[in-house]
């Protein structure tokens, strides 16, 4: 079954593997899957929620990392705290902790295991 055309947010540090907790993430890779294809579109910039203590108060921060993907139904990474999923689910964004390849891990949307 094909999935509809969906943009994925991934956390990387290398553009390779998922290998980063969201409250350190300073990029996200953003990805486009549909018809049976995965295309790269771009790497967006953020603030990093730990150590975010400089930039403001931690929800405004975390708000304004979310901001960042608003566009994205998903959002792959190593881990993540209870807090940040919460909020990601109320702006329609699925967290999904899948520390892999990135390749591997959107096949696996792409294919729907």
């Amino acid at each position: 079954m094909e999935i509809k055309a969906m943009k994925v947010a991934v956390i990387s540090t290398d553009g390779k593997v998922i290998n980063q907790h969201f409250g350190k993430a300073s990029r996200f890779y953003i990805f486009e899957i549909g018809e049976g294809k995965i295309q790269f579109l771009e790497v967006r910039e953020c603030t990093p929620l730990c150590g975010s203590a400089d930039y403001g108060n931690p929800e405004e921060v975390l708000n304004k990392t979310i901001s960042v993907i608003l566009d994205c139904e998903a959002l792959l990474c190593a881990r993540i705290g209870s807090k940040p999923q919460e909020e990601l689910r109320k702006k329609g964004i699925e967290p999904i902790e899948a520390p892999y390849l990135i390749d591997e891990a959107l096949n696996n949307i792409l294919t729907g295991e």
